[in-house]
C-alpha cells in the first residue's frame, strides 16, 4: 500500500495517521551501564498536514513517558498522553488545534531499562577479568525504534536525526554519523544550565559520576529502523579509503570489546574493498563520512545494515587472524558485502512498506554474490549461490504454506515472519534470473536509474521494474509480475518428440500434485536451453521464454541438450529417465559441456523430485554413484546435503540406515584416503574445502578409521591444550566426533570452548557439535544447559546441533512443549521463537507425532510464528509420504549396490 493512499483497508489500524509528518528528530539521552537504565528527551519537528488536536506516534510499552508538549508558532501547549499498549502507540492530545500547513515541534521526556531482549535499545553481556559487564546497542528493524525513543516508526516516514549521547566518561559512544563534538560533564561542579539539556543533565542517576556528552552530525533523511547507536567500553580498528566518485576520504572502523577487537582485521579489509566497489557499480556517491561495524556478543539476527553503523554477531564479523578457516572468511565477506550493499539499496532508497522487504534483502543478497565473485573468484560464488540461495528458495517455496515474495504485512508480528528464505533467497534468485535474461550490464544500469530517481525516497516494486525497463527496453513488469506476486515456482516437464522437445509448466509441490486452483499461475519462464552442435560447439539460447502452459521447441534430441543452463532460472526440470541418465553421464566427464552450476542444479532437481514422488530416490543414489570421481567440493557438499535428508528420513529403519552409511562411506572414504588430514601451505581453496567435505562425509558414514583419527586429535588437545592437530577447517568434524563417541571429559572440554572461546568460530562449531553426544545423561544435562545457561541468541543453535543427532531429535518436542511458556516470555519481542518452532518440530516423521504437535498448538496464540509452524508441519507430512513411498525402492537399490560392491 502506498503511504499516501486514501483508500481504507482492514489494516489501517496498524498504520499511523497521516495528519502529521516528522521532518527532523533531535534526540538527547543518557545511558548508565551500571544501573542499566537510559532516559532522554526527543524533540520532533512536524509538518502539520491536517487540522488536528491529537498526534499519534509509536511508543513501546516499556518506555516510560514523562512530560510532553507541542509548540506551534508562538503557542506552547502541554499534552495529555494516552497509551495504546496493544498497538505500541501514544496519543498526545492538545486543547488548541494545530492548523494544517503549519510547523510544530513536539517534545517528550522518557526513560526505560535496558532490555535483555536483543531488540530496541538493549544490553549485551561480556566478561572482563572474570566479571560480567554490559554495554548497550540498538536493533530497530523492523519495528523497535519505538522501544528506544518515541517516534514515527514506519519506513516511509523518513526524517533527519541529530543524536546527542550522554554517558559515563570512560565509555565510547557511536552512532550512524561521525561525532561532531565530545565534552566532559561533571554535574558536581558544572554551573546550572538553562534549557532542555540542563533539565536532562539534572536527572542523571549518579551525580558523583564522571560523564561526557557526545554530539553526532545530522543524518540524511533516514527511516527510523536504520537509526543506530551504542555505548560501551569499545575498542576499534581503523583504516581509510578514498572513494572513486567523490575523491573523499571515508573512515572505516570495526568496534568490539577490547578482548576480541583484534579479530576484526579481515572484516575491515573486506569493507575497504567493497565500499568503493559499490560506489562504482551504482554510480552514486556514498553520502556519509564514515562506516563503522560493531561486533556484538548478543544479537538476534546475523547482522543489520544500520546506515553508517552496521551491527551483528561476533561470528559474522570476527575471526582469528592467524588460524581462520575458509568458512569463517566466507561468512565475514558474505555478510559484509550484503550489508554494505544496503547502504545504497535499502538505506538511500528504501521500500515504502514491509510488503516490499525483498527490494532490500533480495537485492543485497544478489549484490553480495556479484561482489564476492569479483573480489574472491577462487570461492566460485556463483555456483555457491545455486547450492545455497537457489536451493533454499525452492525448498521453502515448494510448500503449500509458502508465501509470495511480495506479501501483505498488516502488523509487526507478520512483518517479523517474512524475514525468511523467500524475502532473501527467492527474491535474490528471481533477480538473478532477470539479470541473466537481460544481461548483467543492463540490469545494473537499470538499478542505477532506479536508485537515482528515488534518492532518499521510498519505493515499490513497480519503481524498480520501471528503472530496469528503461535500461533494457524490455517490459519488465510483464516478465516478472507473477514471480513476485504469486506463490510457488514451476516444474518444467520435458518430453521428447521426433522433431524436438515438448515442455509443460505446472506449479511444483514437494508433496502431491497441485489442484486446479493451485495450478492457475502461468510464469514467464526463461528456459535457457543448452545444445551441442555437430562440431561439439556449445550454444546457450537465453531468449527462449515459456509464456504459456506448454509448447514444442525444435531441437536435435540425438545430441546433448539441457534446460536451465547454469541453473540461472527458478524452476525444476523433469526429464524422461533415459535423458536424465545421458545428462548425468555427460556431467561426470572431465571435459563435460555442463558447468559446475549445471551439476549442482541437476543434483538438487533429482533430489527434490524424488522427495515429491516424481522420480525414484534410487535415481539420486545412482547419480551419486556415477559422480563418484567428481573433483569439485561444491558438488560433493551438495551430495552430502541431499544424502543427509535421505538418512534423516530413514534413520529408524535399521537395515536401510546401515546400508546408507555403508554407501556414504564407500563414496567419501576414498576421498579421505587420497587427501589426508593435513593442509599444506599454499593449497588451493577448492582442495581445502574438498578435504573438509570428504571428512565430514566420512563422519556421517561413521567411517571407523576416520573416527579414530579425529578422536585422537581431540584427545591430544584435552591432554595438552594444544590445538596444533585441530586445523581450523576440521573443527566441525573433530568436535562432532569427540562429542558423539566421547564422554564427560570431551563434553566438558567442548563446554569450556563454548564458555571461554579463543574465537567466535570455535564457539559456534562447539555449540553445534556438542549436541551429537550419545550419552543419555549428558543429553539431559545439555538440554538443561540450553534452557538455563545458554545466551538467548544461542538457544536455537544448540537445538540445531541436537536436531542433527538421531537420539536427541525426538527429545526436542518435549523440550519445547514442557518449556513453552518460558520460551514465549523469554523471546517475546525477538525472532527466536519462530526459529525454535521450526527446529524442534520439522524433524518429526510419524503421523502420530504430527497430530500431537497440531493438538499442542491448537489453543496457543501462534500469530508470531504461524508461518514457521505451518511450514514445519508440512515438512513432516512430506517426509511421512516420502518414507511410505520410497522405502521399498531404497531398500532394493541398496541391496543390489551391496551385492555389486562385494564382487
Amino acid at each position: 500500500m502506498s503511504p499516501d493512499s486514501s483508500e481504507s483497508t482492514p489494516h489501517d489500524i496498524y498504520r499511523l495517521p497521516t495528519n502529521v509528518k516528522p521532518s527532523h528528530y533531535d534526540v538527547t539521552f543518557w545511558t548508565d551501564l551500571e544501573s542499566l537504565e537510559f532516559g532522554g528527551l526527543v524533540a520532533v519537528d512536524l509538518d502539520i498536514r491536517e487540522d488536528t488536536s491529537a498526534i499519534v506516534l509509536n511508543c513501546a510499552n516499556d518506555l516510560k513517558l514523562g512530560d510532553a508538549s507541542v509548540q506551534c508558532a508562538d503557542q506552547l501547549q502541554s499534552a495529555q498522553i494516552v497509551a495504546d499498549k496493544e498497538l505500541g502507540r501514544a496519543t498526545l492530545n492538545f486543547i488548541a488545534t494545530l492548523p494544517a500547513g503549519s510547523k510544530a515541534q513536539v517534545k517528550i521526556a522518557y526513560s526505560a531499562t535496558l532490555r535483555g531482549s536483543m531488540n530496541g535499545y538493549y544490553k549485551s553481556a561480556w566478561q572482563r577479568n572474570g566479571k560480567t559487564e554490559y554495554y548497550g546497542l540498538t536493533q530497530f528493524q523492523p519495528t523497535d525504534a519505538r522501544a528506544a525513543v518515541p517516534c514515527w516508526d514506519e519506513p516511509q516516514l523518513k526524517a533527519t536525526w541529530t543524536i546527542t549521547m550522554i554517558s559515563r566518561a570512560e565509555t565510547v559512544n557511536i552512532s550512524n554519523m561521525a561525532a561532531e563534538s565530545e565534552v566532559a560533564y561533571d554535574p558536581t561542579s558544572a554551573p546550572k544550565s538553562d534549557g532542555s539539556l540542563g533539565t536532562l543533565l539534572a536527572t542523571l542517576p549518579k551525580k558523583d559520576a564522571r560523564w561526557k556528552i557526545t554530539k553526532f552530525q545530522e543524518t540524511p533523511p533516514i527511516s527510523s529502523y536504520l537509526v543506530a547507536f551504542a555505548n560501551g567500553p569499545f575498542a576499534h580498528l581503523e583504516t581509510k579509503v578514498v572513494m572513486p566518485l567523490s575523491g573523499r576520504t571515508v573512515a572505516l572502523r570495526v568496534y568490539a570489546t577490547p578482548d576480541i577487537v583484534h579479530q576484526g582485521e579481515f572484516c575491515l579489509e573486506v569493507t575497504a574493498k567493497v565500499l568503493p566497489l559499490y560506489e562504482t557499480i551504482f554510480d552514486i556517491e556514498y553520502p556519509l563520512p564514515k562506516l563503522d561495524v560493531l561486533a556484538a556478543n548478543d544479537f538476534d539476527m546475523g547482522a543489520m545494515e544500520n546506515w553508517g553503523l552496521i551491527t551483528g554477531r561476533t561470528a559474522v564479523f570476527l575471526m582469528d587472524p592467524k588460524k581462520a578457516d575458509i568458512a569463517s572468511r566466507k561468512a565475514i565477506a558474505g555478510t559484509q558485502s550484503h550489508e554494505v550493499a544496503h547502504m545504497w539499496f535499502g538505506n538511500i532508497t528504501t521500500m515504502a512498506w514491509w510488503d516490499n522487504l525483498y527490494l532490500n534483502e533480495g537485492f543485497a543478497t544478489l549484490m553480495g554474490d556479484i561482489v564476492l565473485s569479483t573480489l574472491f573468484p577462487e570461492w566460485e560464488s556463483t555456483s555457491a549461490f545455486v547450492a545455497t540461495h537457489v536451493t533454499r528458495a525452492m525448498t521453502l517455496d515448494a510448500k503449500r504454506s509458502s508465501h509470495p515474495i511480495e506479501v501483505e504485512c498488516p502488523d509487526a508480528n507478520f512483518i517479523n515472519q517474512i524475514f525468511d528464505g523467500l524475502s532473501y533467497s527467492k527474491a535474490a534468485s528471481v533477480l538473478r534470473m532477470l539479470s541473466e535474461y537481460i544481461g548483467e550490464e543492463r540490469f545494473l544500469e537499470g538499478v542505477t536509474l532506479y536508485l537515482k530517481k528515488h534518492l532518499y525516497g521510498n519505493t515499490v516494486t513497480r519503481d524498480l521494474w520501471d528503472g530496469i525497463s528503461a535500461a533494457s527496453g524490455e517490459v519488465i513488469v510483464h516478465l516478472m509480475n507473477n514471480w513476485i506476486t504469486k506463490i510457488g515456482f514451476p516444474l518444467i516437464t520435458v518430453t521428447e518428440t521426433s522433431t524436438g522437445i515438448h515442455v509443460r509448466q505446472d506449479r511444483y509441490l514437494d508433496n502431491g500434485t497441485p489442484t486446479a486452483d493451485e495450478n492457475e499461475t502461468i510464469w514467464n519462464v526463461p528456459l535457457v536451453i543448452l545444445t551441442v552442435d555437430g562440431n561439439g560447439r556449445v550454444h546457450v539460447d537465453k531468449t527462449a521464454i515459456l509464456e504459456q502452459r506448454e509448447k514444442t521447441i525444435a531441437l536435435d534430441t540425438s545430441r546433448t541438450f539441457k534446460l536451465n543452463a547454469g541453473t540461472t532460472s527458478l524452476y525444476r526440470v523433469s526429464y524422461i529417465p533415459e535423458r536424465l541418465e545421458k545428462i548425468a553421464t555427460e556431467a561426470a566427464k572431465e571435459d563435460s559441456v555442463f558447468s559446475l552450476s549445471d551439476r549442482i542444479g541437476l543434483l538438487y532437481d533429482v533430489s527434490e523430485l524424488s522427495k515429491a514422488g516424481l522420480t525414484q530416490v534410487s535415481s539420486l543414489l545412482t547419480l551419486f554413484d556415477i559422480w563418484r570421481n567428481e573433483t569439485n567440493y561444491l558438488v560433493w557438499a551438495s551430495m552430502l546435503s541431499s544424502f543427509g535428508e535421505i538418512a534423516a528420513a530413514f534413520e529408524e529403519n535399521t537395515e536401510i540406515s546401515a546400508g546408507l552409511r555403508a554407501f556414504i562411506r564407500n563414496l567419501f572414504g576414498p576421498l579421505v584416503q587420497r587427501l589426508g588430514y593435513e593442509f599444506p601451505e599454499g593449497e588451493s581453496v577448492d582442495i581445502v574445502q574438498l578435504r573438509k567435505t570428504a571428512i565430514l562425509g566420512a563422519v556421517v558414514g561413521r567411517d571407523e578409521g576416520v573416527t579414530q583419527e579425529l578422536r585422537s586429535r581431540f584427545t591430544d588437545y584435552i591432554k595438552t591444550g594444544d590445538k596444533t592437530r585441530i586445523p581450523s577447517d576440521l573443527k566441525k568434524p573433530i568436535f562432532t566426533t569427540a562429542a558423539r563417541y566421547g564422554g564427560r571429559e570431551e563434553f566438558d572440554a567442548l563446554l569450556k570452548i563454548i564458555e571461554d572461546p579463543v574465537n567466535a568460530a570455535d564457539r559456534s562449531a562447539a555449540i553445534r557439535a556438542i549436541g551429537s553426544t550419545e550419552d543419555s545423561s549428558l543429553l539431559d544435562e545439555l538440554f538443561s544447559y540450553t534452557l538455563t545457561k545458554a545466551r538467548d541468541q544461542d538457544v536455537v543453535h544448540f537445538c540445531l546441533g541436537l536436531e542433527a543427532n538421531p537420539l536427541a531429535r525426538p527429545l526436542l518436542v518435549p523440550f519445547f512443549t514442557n518449556n513453552y511458556e518460558g520460551f514465549r516470555k523469554r523471546f517475546a519481542t525477538n525472532s527466536m521463537l519462530k526459529y525454535l518452532v521450526t527446529t524442534c518440530f520439522r524433524g518429526l516423521s510419524t503421523q502420530q507425532a504430527h497430530d500431537d504437535a497440531q493438538e499442542f498448538f491448537k489453543d496457543k496464540d501462534i500469530t508470531r510464528y504461524s508461518m514457521a509452524l505451518a511450514q514445519a508441519l508440512e515438512t513432516v507430512r512430506t517426509r511421512i509420504a516420502y518414507i511410505e513411498r520410497s522405502h521399498e525402492d531404497l531398500f532394493h537399490w541398496l541391496t543390489k549396490w551391496e551385492e555389486r560392491s562385494k564382487l
